[in-house]
């Protein structure tokens, strides 16, 4: 899973999802929220206080088989996981009426389950697609079904790395100069691998993916039976090489300013010769279109150019693979097997596959997502928690507009608008005001693939029509049941799902010091996404202009550069660093984040000192909570992976963020010496 920020900034790393086994201690002033027999006391705090809050977790926390990496957001993903399976297969097709959604819930669930029928289907439900791809015998042709595969991109984490095997994505969402109607924005696609790092990397771990890579293709070729296989798997990751070479960098494609690029439709012909951009346009319905912004302006001339000068056959021997390998897991077990040795086993390190039950929840909640989200709310996101959640959520935002109040170095001029955008914030909690109506999309108890491509279809539509519909800025981006949170510039707007509402990150019962550790945090951090290196690129209406001083921006973008510079020292792996450039909208947040909830923490307190429990003082369990939301073990190769296409920082130095906080120093005694130890002018602070 990769990793955006240009329309939202995103919160929660999902892909740091794993488990942990919270074992809170109680204590006589109650549950304190924080895993005391976690910690490990031969740590010093100030050396390592991942391994402090961690350590003795880490000593015995084994990642599942059928996973790449274990810690605090897996135990809440298995908790949600549990609960929506239980609604999914309570919603029993025999019971529920033809046409509703819990009908569709449990058609499409039997249908991913009936592995005897996947088997009996081979194939077949893929033919018509290859088919049409044998049946290409011209560029016009070609450019007919690249568009009629055009599909959109709803996941706003992953919006700018489009990474779909389709040429193309398409995001539509609000314009960024004209916030006031939606606009579409192509995006760079093509590749089978997680990005364009695995083809143009000398590192010896990316050569050897590729050359793996390489061998997958050829043996799914083989698998359905395609001729000359070896040769066509040359020529697909050939074809595949020069995609990623004409791919623009995350880097390069997180800088909003780049993507400003309105096109009208006859420019694209003009700018990206090569491609029958006419007859694209008229396949993907987008023919009525006065302009689309082209996000990743030199690849989508670069992806155009290939079209033009690769031979016919390379890419149709792509559309192949391509098609074949996105249905592979819904084909029969040879080919699930095949596709989850390469992209579980070989990418990501994990040994087993999961459950087929688990992967039938999984795209249950994908491809139905608000019909399950209705169900989920109803049962597991009481109003209590709502109300409490939006309450803390307040707190947070006062406590925010109390900390741009003593910053010295903004000018009253900036000030004025930051405190504007923060007033007009929109905060969505637990489910969004109106639901997704799935009347339109058909699903059977016996088509598994169909019922995917229909959903897919069903939403590409859905996503298209909002072109000629005003903008919603209530408009949810993340189902009830998605473990994570989201910022959404373009909107000023906050969404935070039900499940991630729930303990260990927020638990009602737990002493206050740890609520606003974790979850305070989160929400924290979401909150200054708005206030980060691309979220403060935006107004209060949502509109890309910039409202600094030239002063206010140069102590930004300097204190900024020496949080990049930090995050760069750290080694995941043995000569591997952290991009500090490339996580540094992400590491803003968090130090931002952390520094409001502890500023609200202590509002809470009322002048009244914390208590101490079980030894710990107030501002330790706060620090505490951080440290273990932060709680993960990960696989060497997802590490890898994540370090290529994440734009969030792993967990083990997400947590070393209190490291820049002054109360921190105090709360556990760091002294000059220890290797955490920032002299007070070294520690960044933003907001």
């Amino acid at each position: 899973m990769q990793r955006t920020r240009w329309i939202l900034a995103a919160a929660i790393a999902a892909t740091l999802f794993g488990t942990s086994a919270w074992a809170a201690s109680p204590a006589a002033q109650g549950d304190i929220g924080i895993d005391l027999a976690g910690i490990d006391h031969a740590v010093k705090p100030g050396d390592n206080f991942f391994d402090y809050a961690n350590g003795d977790w880490l000593k015995t926390a084994t990642i599942p088989a059928d996973r790449s990496s274990i810690g605090t957001f897996l135990t809440i993903y298995n908790k949600t996981e549990k609960h929506t399976a239980d609604l999914i297969r309570s919603a029993r097709g025999d019971h529920a009426a033809p046409g509703t959604n819990e009908r569709k819930i449990a058609d499409y669930y039997a249908a991913y389950m009936d592995q005897a029928n996947i088997d009996k289907l081979g194939l077949k439900p893929i033919k018509h697609e290859l088919s049409a791809i044998e049946d290409i015998h011209s560029k016009e042709q070609l450019a007919r079904v690249l568009g009629s595969r055009l599909r959109a991109d709803v996941d706003p984490i992953n919006a700018t790395h489009f990474h779909t095997q389709h040429l193309f994505g398409l995001f539509v969402t609000q314009g960024l100069e004209d916030p006031s109607h939606h606009i579409a924005y192509l995006l760079q696609g093509g590749l089978g691998m997680p990005s364009r790092a695995y083809y143009l990397s000398s590192d010896p771990h990316m050569v050897a993916a590729l050359a793996k890579y390489k061998t997958y293709v050829a043996a799914l070729l083989k698998l359905a039976h395609v001729k000359d296989a070896d040769a066509k798997a040359q020529a697909v990751v050939a074809l595949e090489t020069r995609i990623a070479q004409a791919q623009e960098s995350l880097l390069e494609s997180e800088n909003v300013h780049k993507a400003n690029n309105l096109w009208s439709m006859a420019d694209f012909s003009s700018k990206a010769p090569g491609l029958d951009w006419t007859t694209y346009f008229a396949a993907a319905g987008l023919s009525d279109q006065k302009q689309i912004d082209v996000w990743q302006p030199s690849a989508i001339t670069g992806l155009s150019a290939l079209v033009a000068s690769q031979p016919l056959d390379a890419w149709k021997d792509l559309l192949v693979f391509h098609t074949i390998n996105a249905s592979a897991p819904l084909l029969p077990d040879a080919f699930a097997n095949l596709n989850f040795d390469f992209y579980g086993k070989t990418l990501q390190g994990t040994p087993e596959q999961q459950p087929r039950w688990k992967r039938a929840v999984a795209a249950t909640n994908t491809d139905l997502g608000d019909a399950v989200g209705q169900l989920y709310v109803k049962k597991y996101f009481p109003a209590s928690s709502k109300v409490a959640v939006q309450q803390l959520v307040q707190n947070l935002i006062a406590a925010f507009k109390e900390r741009m109040g003593t910053l010295t170095w903004m000018t009253p001029a900036t000030r004025a608008k930051a405190e504007e955008k923060l007033e007009t914030l929109k905060v969505g909690v637990g489910y969004p005001g109106t639901w997704r109506n799935y009347a339109s999309l058909e699903i059977k108890p016996n088509d598994p693939i169909g019922n995917h491509q229909r959903a897919l279809k069903f939403e590409y539509e859905y996503q298209k029509a909002k072109l000629h519909e005003p903008v919603d800025r209530g408009e949810w981006w993340m189902t009830p049941q998605t473990v994570n949170a989201v910022n959404l510039p373009l909107q000023n707007a906050l969404n935070f799902p039900a499940a991630i509402l729930q303990a260990p990150f927020f638990d009602p019962k737990a002493d206050p010091a740890a609520n606003y550790g974790a979850i305070g945090a989160i929400i924290g951090h979401e909150i200054s996404h708005s206030f980060d290196n691309t979220g403060s690129e935006f107004n209060a209406q949502g509109k890309l202009e910039n409202w600094w001083t030239p002063t206010d921006l140069a102590h930004f973008k300097a204190a900024t550069q020496q949080l990049a510079k930090q995050f760069s020292q750290y080694q995941a792996l043995p000569g591997l660093y952290v991009n500090g450039e490339q996580t540094l909208g992400e590491d803003i947040a968090d130090i931002s984040g952390l520094t409001i909830a502890y500023v609200a923490y202590h509002k809470s307190l009322h002048g009244k000192p914390a208590p101490v429990i079980d030894g710990l003082t107030g501002d330790q369990r706060f620090f505490l909570a951080f440290g273990q939301a932060w709680r993960s073990k990960i696989r060497d190769a997802a590490l890898r992976q994540r370090l290529a296409t994440d734009v969030h920082a792993p967990a083990q130095f997400r947590a070393l963020t209190v490291r820049n906080l002054d109360p921190w120093y105090k709360a556990f005694d760091v002294k000059p010496g220890q290797k955490l130890y920032l002299k007070p002018d070294q520690r960044v602070k933003i907001w």
